[in-house]
């Protein structure tokens, strides 16, 4: 609930998109506060503007690199 609180303060306070990003096993707790922003929080007046999704390639010192999904939910709200 702590990001769905973040989520609707820069709503009522920022006039921009808000953008919420996540990588890796989070991705599916990003996707689930935006649902929940926007069906109880928002009903219908908060939009996704976009998504955008890719691949950051990690590297630590003497192991091998990996590759690490991301995640990028941009919202709008509705005028």
């Amino acid at each position: 609930m702590a990001y769905c609180t973040a989520i609707v303060m820069q709503a009522n306070t920022g006039g921009g998109d808000i953008s919420v990003k996540a990588r890796g096993r989070a991705i599916s707790k990003a996707v689930d506060v935006v649902e929940v922003c926007r069906r109880r929080f928002f009903e219908g007046k908060l939009e996704i503007a976009d998504v955008l999704i890719g691949t950051e390639v990690i590297a630590s010192e003497g192991e091998q690199s990996r590759n690490v999904s991301t995640i990028e939910i941009k919202l709008r709200k509705r005028a």
